[in-house]
């Protein structure tokens, strides 16, 4: 299993569409569109190489160096099969 952290989501926006626009969107939003674009292209690319699996965006899960620490609100924002 590989587990992704963005964590640069709000600068990514703002480089897009610019700094005023994104300040007008919560970091919630920008998180979940920039995951949306990444789950895309990973399964576009993985597709290509023949992999088989599964994608998945998921919220309520925070990944750091001591582990992963799983909240009571956990839930799968996007799910895609490869």
């Amino acid at each position: 299993m590989i587990v992704l952290k963005i964590g640069n989501a709000s600068e990514l926006v703002a480089s897009k569409v610019g700094r005023f626009i994104e300040r007008l969107t919560p970091d919630a939003l920008d998180e979940a569109k920039v995951e949306e674009e990444v789950i895309k292209k990973l399964v576009e690319n993985l597709r290509a190489e023949g992999i088989k699996g599964s994608v998945a965006s998921v919220k309520g899960i925070d990944l750091a160096k001591e582990g992963i620490t799983v909240k009571n609100d956990l839930h799968i924002r996007r799910f895609e099969e490869i």
